[in-house]
């Protein structure tokens, strides 16, 4: 698990009161290990020691608190940039974070897999809020057509799709929580200046521009979502490529045939359900965003035209006023209609009309071939509706004055007879409806078969009308 991969004491240096100066080395040695053109994973002390002195001089911090591994310095902060090198490349390699390797006369530092995967997650994480929709959807078309187009060569780009697109879905989720935090922040917060710099700051230049921005152009990247959808939906019900990327998977993940199988079709049920609810998750997104804008709006018109203690300084006022004589006291001349006191003089913001624009109504014509298809259409559905007082007709008009008729004396001439006995030997398939029919006749089959009126070939029965 978690704790047999990683050292006890890795955290220790981002919990501790100089997380701010670990926090900006991290991220330099972020770029020093992570380098595309890295060829060798060892690189030496000189320089990590040079880059760690670099982030911390770009910091500008010049203040360090006591650590538990200070009282070996004398308990003295350090006096140089050099010395912050020494500190912090120290506490790094004591926490776990670097591992030294001596080769001959030289002292090289590398990564452990685990610290490596855990320092690009960091790196991931400050880069969160920052993300593009039309890279991850586009990778999950390109990857699902090759899926489909060459499953037996690259099937593996189908499990490479649910992963995209359950990233996809997170980020989503993140989304929706980054507005809440916003909120949560906002309302903490009275100064309207520092309202709006975290609105526009956060909202606007990270979360709108980067993520929701993108969704109200007209390159909508989700434009792709119902061919995603169409491919995914044909390949569930094609058994040849189901069966190829099957074994694509076998051969890959090394698992038997049925385990492979149920990956891919847990991959394929995966993408849908995601592209499936994208809409829904979407419209909660954009309600909380109107929302949040509505609340910060409130916000700094009110803050704006309130002054704080007025409330104290007009009953201040009002008690003044109220103990002096009514001689002294000036007659209001200058309100024309509104009472000083009084439910309307709070001022309220008025509402923008929009001024309807003049439009012409046209009567909708329906095509006169649409009316005709719809009586067609409705008049088939009647000739097959069956009903009871069908089947009794047509009993009655077969069976005349006989009281009892077999199988191959009914006739079938009409799209009606056929369904009429079709039901005839099945009455009590007709239910409460049907209960006087079925009790008025009895049916007794034979064992040998019959065709009737060289239609319907059947078991030969008699049907009796009762007395």
């Amino acid at each position: 698990m978690l704790f047999n991969k990683l050292p006890d004491d890795l955290f220790l240096p981002l919990s501790g009161q100089n997380r701010h100066i670990y926090q900006a080395v991290m991220l330099a040695l972020a770029d020093l290990f992570f380098d595309e053109d890295l060829i060798d994973p060892f690189i030496p002390k000189d320089l990590v020691r040079s880059a760690i002195e670099d982030a911390v001089v770009r910091l500008g911090v010049r203040r360090w608190e006591p650590e538990d591994d200070d009282d070996s310095e004398g308990g003295e902060p350090p006096r140089s940039a050099a010395e912050y090198a020494n500190r912090v490349y120290r506490r790094l390699v004591q926490t776990g974070w670097l591992e030294e390797e001596q080769r001959i006369y030289r002292t090289f530092v590398l990564l452990s897999p685990s610290i490596s995967y855990l320092l690009r997650s960091l790196v991931s994480i400050a880069n969160l809020e920052k993300r593009s929709y039309g890279g991850a959807v586009l990778n999950v078309l390109s990857s699902l057509e090759s899926a489909i187009n060459d499953p037996v060569g690259r099937g593996i780009t189908l499990a490479e799709a649910a992963q995209t697109a359950a990233d996809f879905s997170a980020h989503l989720t993140d989304m929706l929580l980054g507005l809440r935090e916003l909120k949560i922040s906002l309302a903490a917060t009275n100064n309207a200046q520092e309202i709006v710099r975290r609105f526009f700051d956060r909202f606007v230049e990270h979360i709108l521009v980067s993520d929701y921005k993108t969704l109200k152009t007209k390159n909508n990247p989700f434009r792709f979502r119902r061919q995603i959808l169409s491919l995914l939906r044909e390949l569930q019900f094609d058994s040849l490529r189901l069966e190829k990327l099957t074994v694509h998977y076998q051969m890959q993940f090394e698992v038997g045939h049925d385990d492979a199988e149920a990956r891919v079709h847990q991959h394929i049920n995966r993408i849908i359900r995601i592209f499936d609810s994208v809409d829904k998750r979407l419209a909660t997104i954009d309600d909380f965003r109107y929302r949040l804008e509505k609340r910060v709006a409130d916000t700094v018109r009110y803050m704006d035209k309130t002054t704080p203690g007025m409330a104290a300084r007009l009953s201040r006022v009002i008690g003044e006023i109220a103990r002096r004589p009514d001689a002294q006291v000036p007659r209001i001349d200058t309100l024309e209609s509104i009472g000083f006191l009084s439910p309307s003089s709070v001022r309220s913001p008025i509402r923008r009309r929009i001024e309807a624009q003049p439009r012409v109504i046209h009567q909708a014509e329906i095509d006169p071939k649409v009316l005709e298809l719809r009586r067609l259409f409705k008049e088939y559905k009647d000739r097959r509706e069956v009903t009871p007082e069908r089947i009794d007709v047509y009993l009655e008009s077969n069976l005349g004055s006989r009281s009892s008729l077999e199988a191959g004396g009914f006739r079938i001439e009409t799209i009606e007879d056929y369904i009429c006995f079709s039901y005839v030997r099945h009455l009590a398939s007709l239910g409460k409806k049907g209960k006087g029919t079925m009790q008025a006749y009895s049916v007794r089959f034979k064992d040998n078969y019959v065709n009737v009126a060289d239609m319907v070939e059947c078991r030969d029965f008699v049907i009796q009308r009762k007395l």
